[in-house]
């Protein structure tokens, strides 16, 4: 497997022409890890299995590890029994000293909620919505939800979402690992975010806007009558009749799109466009 493509290259001398060096180092390196700890920087016995056993990394191939919340270093593998990183140094780029690099949070934090649908599309959305970049990812039950997993169920489901969320971050080289909340309902939509925030994907919907930074996709059935009823604003992503996972990306481009400026400029913070 590879590192995901570049989306955003930016102009070098722009603001985040520091955090475009650093991905890029990231997604040269054979793979990436998540740890607990940066200063002993240990993988689970999963990721040296996937790193030695299924990606078959050779003796002093690099490898990322990061804890999920922004810290990061460039290591070296080992090989052989004991399957070691060691700290790497004297390579040109950020961390190229093997000292721990850190990266703010993305800036403003975004989320998606969806509705589940039936089979492995959920991990699906969740895989390339951490792809994407965004932070929060939410399943959700509305009223024709169709997929409605029981307690016992509902834990271990968001359990797989998330393990998928983190082996796609570290597929990316991803370095904030996206929050993968618990089963939510739709009366609990609006305390996701701040008023105005929160919106639903819907046909006739507005266009997205940098102020929305928790967009809702319904179920395959569509939005019940009530729920459009709620108060909460629409927005639509144009004249296709998109299915409920398509939805859910699609939403995903957008924001983190309107977020880095891909599309249009960036707009001050506060600023509706």
């Amino acid at each position: 497997m590879t590192a995901c493509s570049l989306a955003f290259v930016p102009p070098l001398g722009s603001p985040v022409s520091a955090e475009i060096a650093a991905i890029a180092v990231r997604a040269a390196a054979s793979a990436q890890v998540f740890v607990d700890d940066m200063a002993r920087a240990v993988p689970s016995a999963d990721d040296l299995h996937h790193v030695g056993r299924v990606l078959r990394l050779r003796a002093g191939e690099e490898v990322i590890v990061s804890d999920g919340a922004g810290h990061w270093a460039r290591t070296l593998w080992q090989g052989g029994d004991t399957a070691a990183l060691a700290p790497l140094h004297g390579a040109p780029g950020p961390g190229g000293d093997g000292s721990v690099q850190h990266e703010a949070a993305p800036a403003p934090a975004l989320t998606v909620a969806f509705a589940p649908t039936k089979g492995e599309r959920p991990e699906w959305v969740v895989q390339k919505l951490t792809e994407l970049g965004i932070d929060r990812i939410v399943p959700l039950l509305s009223e024709r939800s169709v997929v409605r997993w029981g307690a016992a169920r509902q834990q271990g489901a968001v359990e797989r979402l998330r393990r998928v969320a983190r082996e796609a971050a570290a597929q990316c080289r991803r370095v904030w690992l996206p929050e993968i909340s618990d089963v939510v309902t739709f009366g609990d939509l609006e305390s996701l975010g701040a008023p105005g925030e929160v919106v639903l994907a819907q046909l006739s919907g507005d266009r997205p806007r940098v102020t929305h930074r928790v967009v809702a996709v319904g179920p395959e059935g569509g939005w019940s009558a009530a729920e459009l009823a709620s108060g909460l604003a629409t927005v639509g992503f144009g004249l296709s009749v998109l299915r409920a996972e398509t939805a859910a990306v699609t939403a995903g481009a957008l924001m983190v799109s309107l977020r880095t400026g891909t599309v249009a400029p960036v707009a001050p913070m506060g600023e509706s466009s």
